[in-house]
Parts: C-alpha cells; structure tokens; sequence
C-alpha cells in the first residue's frame, strides 16, 4: 500500500509543523502559561523571577533548546528511508563496477523512492540480460574463432602472445597453448621461411614443410591499438588447395584460348593447302602465289601468338638501372605515337628499361584500341613519394565494374582477337620491380592506367595489384 503524501509533501508538512511548534513554544515562553507561572511563584514564594521578554533572544534561543530533539528525531524518521535507499544503491554500483548485476533492491511504500528502486531493479535486469547475451556472443565468437582454418595470433606491445586459436597452435607450437610465449621465439623454432614472412612485415605469400608435405600460406599482419595500448594481429592462411584451383581453373583457360586460336589458324591454312593442291592438280600455278602468301600471314599471326605466350612465361628477373627520362621517352616516341604531358621528373629513373618500355608499349598499345581520339592518348611521369608514377590516358569508353573487377586477370580480354596478355605483362613487370598497376576511368570518359615504380631506396614493395582487367 501506497503512503497517501509523497515524501515532498511530508518534508513541507514538517517544516509547517516546526514552524508552528517554534511559534506555540515562543508564546508559552513570553506569553502564557510560563509568565503566569513565575509571577504565581514570585507572589507565594518571593523568588522574583521573571519571564522572558517577548520574542526576545533568550525566548528564542530557549524556544530552539526545546524543540531542536524534537526536530532532529523527526527529521531523521522523514529522511532514513532515503539513507537506507542511498547505501543500498552505493552497494549496488560496487557492485556493478565488479561486473556482478545480480544485485536487485528490496521495494519500498514510499512513492518517489519506491519509482526509483522500480527502475533500479528494471535497470539491473536489463544489464543482465545484456550480460548474458554478451557472454553468449563470446562463447559463440570464441567457437568460431578456435575452429576456424586461419590460425591467428595476437600479440602485446612486448611481443607476447595474448590469444591464439587451436591453428595457430597446431601452426607454432605443435598443439601446446602459446598464451604468455614470446613470439619471436616461437618464431626461431619455426620453419625460417614462415619467421622471414613476419619479419618482412607485410601482407606476403610463404611455403613451408608441413605433415609431410608442402604447404603455401598467405600471410597477413596488421596494427591497432587495445585498451590504449598497441597490438599486433597475424592471420595465417592455408593457400595451397585454393592456389591449386586457380592454378588448374588457369590452365584450362589457357588451353581454350590457344585451342581456338590455333583452330583459327590452321583450319584456315588446312583448307589454303587444300585449294593448293587442287589448283596444282589443275595446273593453274598463276594462283598459287596468292594461296602461299595467305597461308604464310596465317602462320606468321600463330607465330605471333605464341610468342607472345612465350614472353609471357619467360620474363626474366629484372636488372635496375638509372635511366634518363628523354631517351627513354624518345625511344618509346619511336615505336607508338602519345602526347607526352607534364614535364618530366629532375631525377632519373630506376628500373629495367627494356621491360618497362615493352610494359608501357603494350599500355599504349590498348589506349589506341580503346576507340577514342589518337590525339587524346596521353603519357605522363610523376614523381611520388617512393618513386614515380608514369600515367597512360585515352577517351575511350572506360571500363565497366564487372570488367574492373577482373583484376588483371591473364587470359581476360574484351577483345574479340585479344589475348589477355597486355596488361597481364605489365603487371608482371611492375610487380617484379617491386610496384604495382592501378587502372580507373577518368572524369569525362576514358580509362586511365597508371604503373606504379619504386625508387632505388625504397624498403619495401609499393603494394598490393589495384582491381582492373586487360582490355
């Protein structure tokens, strides 16, 4: 049952019930009875005593001495439901600050108090609930994380392990717990090709020994901070099985490109050789050289073709040197046409002349293709921080996103005669020297193709290939 007065309306009531107590004390003092009573003494008894003046200071001070326990004593009868309420809501929020939400207060009659102790009780409920659904979560995550194929390892500033799933034992340390090892000596009883892959620093692809057979994992390795304090996560992933899908799903593409390019040859020169031999069955030698030089075009464009396959798989390692930027430019002016814009860096280049001119003459090559102005194809060299940047621009129509997301992908061409093997080359080259191929369409049409070449100094690889295709 609910008190009839809120606990404001008992504090007013009792200020007004003070009030009025000081003030009936104050007139018995100076007023009546008290005066009446010390005059009776002094005419029976002579001890001429005398009351208090009216609303005088010792009235007062008397009227306080009275009433004060008075007062006290129904002050802290109003205010101990409130004291009771405050300690049990400071034992609480230990209580929360210990992470224990269990903790539920008694209700209370008092309106105010008991609507406060309602939404406490509510409050609490809720954060257990919210505790509960969190430590699920975790248990759930923490399944998923120990069970999955990608083992993982995180690291605190002093390069200790902090957590590893049940790969990344298997992985580092045969199967035992690695919490509080350091891994960097984990490292050193490991395979030295999976500690040269940590230590390289980056996102890389490694090889090592495993179960008796060999096995190619991608290794990735990333930075961030937890509770304030900087950490490092490592994630290992098995690449072998995936690597030998693509590898097989590669081939076969290839086999189907060279079959039907080769069906487009010979089935030509199978019935070239056959109108020959008719035609000198016939005796009309006037068209045989005609038949000869079709059947010899045929095989010069096979021959081509797979030459061109040839390069491709051959390409050899890289020789860097320095390199004058107006040579070089005339010497690729000498083979395509492209307006050079911009002027060129004041130093000189770093990088294999000849594999980076074929690269940019197969890039030169596409921007004609592109069907836009010839006028439009462009070529220029920036420098950047690590090293330079040698753009080629056209006007063509650019590149959709499902031909962009094919990734420079050798074989893939939107060319009814192409192989798939220009930007293919230049990606090789550039990823042998260390950089990187970027492709994008360009503001008002076009696409632009920008091949990425560190400097001599440079301590590690300019990046990871950006999605593109080969046109």
């Amino acid at each position: 049952m609910k008190p009839v007065f809120g606990l404001r309306t008992r504090l007013a009531l009792l200020l007004a019930l003070a009030a009025g107590a000081g003030a009936l004390v104050q007139a018995a003092l100076s007023v009546w009875p008290l005066p009446a009573l010390l005059a009776w003494l002094d005419r029976a008894f002579a001890l001429k005593l005398q009351a208090p003046a009216p609303w005088s200071l010792a009235s007062a001070l008397l009227s306080v001495a009275l009433l004060l326990p008075a007062i006290l004593l129904c002050a802290g009868r109003l205010v101990a439901p409130l004291r009771r309420l405050l300690r049990a809501l400071e034992g609480a929020v230990l209580s929360y600050r210990d992470g224990d939400y269990s903790v539920a207060l008694a209700a209370l009659r008092d309106a105010e108090l008991g609507e406060l102790v309602r939404l406490h009780n509510a409050l609490g409920q809720a954060l257990r609930e919210q505790r509960q659904q969190l430590v699920e979560r975790e248990l759930l995550l923490d399944t998923v994380v120990q069970n999955t194929p990608v083992a993982l390892v995180l690291t605190d500033p002093g390069a200790r392990v902090v957590y590893a799933n049940l790969a990344a034992r298997h992985l580092l340390g045969g199967g035992r717990s690695l919490e509080g090892s350091d891994f960097a000596e984990l490292l050193r009883h490991g395979d030295d090709a999976l500690q040269r892959a940590v230590e390289a620093g980056e996102d890389t692809l490694f090889s090592i020994a495993q179960d008796g057979a060999g096995e190619t994992f991608h290794l990735s390795q990333r930075a961030f901070r937890l509770h304030g304090r900087s950490h490092r996560l490592y994630l290992f992933r098995r690449m072998t099985r995936e690597l030998s899908r693509q590898e097989v799903a590669t081939w076969k593409r290839v086999i189907r490109v060279i079959s039907h390019e080769l069906n487009n040859s010979l089935a030509p020169i199978s019935s070239l050789a056959h109108s020959g031999a008719e035609l000198a069955r016939r005796g009309d030698v006037e068209r045989l050289p005609g038949v000869f030089a079709m059947m010899g075009e045929r095989a010069r464009h096979l021959h081509g073709f797979i030459d061109g396959y040839a390069r491709f798989a051959k390409l050899p390692a890289p020789q860097p040197a320095e390199v004058a930027w107006v040579p070089f430019i005339d010497g690729l002016a000498a083979h395509a046409d492209f307006r050079h814009d911009g002027t060129l860096p004041g130093e000189p280049g770093w990088f294999d002349a000849a594999q980076v001119e074929q690269a940019l003459l197969n890039l030169l090559k596409n921007a004609h293709e592109a069907g836009g102005p010839a006028h439009e194809v462009a070529l220029e060299i920036v420098a950047a921080r690590d090293g330079w940047r040698i753009d080629v621009d056209d006007r063509g129509p650019g590149m959709s996103e499902t031909v962009l997301a094919q990734a420079l992908l050798p074989f893939y061409s939107t060319k009814r005669a192409g192989t798939g093997l220009g930007l293919a080359l230049a990606r090789e080259i550039a990823e042998a020297h260390g950089g990187r191929i970027a492709l994008a369409n360009r503001a008002g049409g076009g696409l632009r193709v920008s091949l990425l070449l560190p400097g001599p100094h440079a301590t590690t690889p300019a990046g990871a290939v950006s999605s593109g295709a080969d046109r």
